[in-house]
């Protein structure tokens, strides 16, 4: 795989406070009602942008991830959080273990794996997000999460969190930034 991306240390969440300016994605204008719709969208999209790329597998630049890569991230994403809103929908106030996404691309060699079953599956991934956060009663969108670095998530606000990373891969990946269809 060569030389690797440096790994990303940023603390994210400051995306549910303000517009990203990479990807102009502003989470605070997703309304609970635009969440699954919008993961869903977002997979198909994602999905799309891989499947259309002349060479998913090569990188833009050696430490930059390939579209084949993102797309890897973005499926793992998707999976990873619908596992957490189950754990937040089961116990309040759960605490989540940290989770190395620069490892787990090394330890699951995502630049080696098949670009049309990885967009296959971040549509099935998206699709399984899009179920969990369909399925949320009105009761329990205060629920809260913490992240192994003490940020606190409610299950409204850790799903916009979790939309925000395949809008900013797409962009990534296209140039275009996500454009929030609210005709959902």
């Amino acid at each position: 795989m060569g030389i690797q991306p440096e790994p990303d240390t940023k603390d994210w969440t400051w995306v549910l406070e303000r517009t990203c300016p990479e990807c102009e994605f502003d989470t605070s204008a997703v309304g609970r009602r635009d969440l699954a719709g919008l993961a869903r969208s977002l997979g198909a999209s994602f999905a799309a942008a891989l499947s259309a790329s002349d060479d998913p597998a090569q990188r833009p630049e050696p430490t930059v991830w390939s579209a084949l890569e993102y797309g890897c991230h973005v499926r793992d994403v998707f999976d990873l959080g619908t596992v957490r809103l189950g754990y937040m929908l089961k116990q309040d106030g759960v605490k989540f273990d940290n989770w190395d996404q620069d490892a787990t691309a090394v330890e699951e060699k995502y630049a080696d794996q098949d670009p049309a079953v990885v967009s296959e599956q971040i549509g099935e991934a998206a699709d399984r997000f899009a179920a969990a956060v369909a399925s949320i009663h009105d009761d329990e969108w205060m629920r809260r999460g913490v992240r192994s670095d003490g940020s606190a998530f409610t299950v409204g606000s850790f799903a916009r969190y979790v939309l925000h990373d395949p809008a900013h891969h797409l962009t990534d990946i296209t140039g275009e930034k996500f454009q929030l269809d609210r005709d959902r």
